[in-house]
């Protein structure tokens, strides 16, 4: 007689949920990005930090083409984690917003192609940092909900009242 020892795996999370969840930060974020005055999203800063601007060049440079990249496994002419700097024909707050928006399409259209099976796999995210899938997906997240902590601080010292952390419809 032979016995079964297979055991079923729930996940706590399914792909669409973190999708989700993704999205409803990434909406925050913008409204934080669209609260900003032009002149001082891309020269204001506190304690010699970046400017907002800056911060979410780097974001942009890291999360959408960072999951294309786990989708596709190809890590080539990603940027990552270089010099993040606007081009001249996106120093406006229209311009860094259409790249946000264009960030925003490439984790809609590749997270979901990247299987479940994925998640657990070792990577080396954009040729410098190795860790498991599913941490490097949630350094991306964790990494913008920072820089937007930040551009809260910003607002706030500006003067601004940010919109609320907790409302990401």
């Amino acid at each position: 007689m032979t016995t079964s020892n297979t055991t079923e795996t729930t996940l706590f999370m399914t792909t669409e949920n973190l999708l989700s969840q993704w999205q409803g930060h990434r909406r925050l974020t913008r409204r934080v990005i669209e609260a900003f005055p032009e002149d001082k999203l891309f020269d204001y800063s506190i304690g010699g930090m970046r400017t907002f601007a800056e911060m979410m060049k780097e974001i942009i440079d890291i999360s959408g083409p960072g999951i294309r990249s786990i989708a596709t496994e190809n890590w080539e002419n990603t940027g990552g984690f270089d010099k993040h700097t606007l081009d001249p024909e996106y120093q406006t707050k229209a311009g860094l917003l259409k790249l946000w928006d264009q960030g925003t399409e490439l984790i809609n259209a590749y997270l979901p192609l990247i299987p479940e099976s994925r998640f657990q796999e070792n990577i080396v995210v954009f040729g410098q940092y190795e860790g498991i899938t599913f941490s490097s997906i949630l350094y991306f997240i964790d990494n913008e909900i920072h820089h937007r902590a930040q551009g809260t601080v910003y607002l706030r010292s500006l003067g601004i009242e940010p919109p609320a952390f907790w409302n990401r419809d």
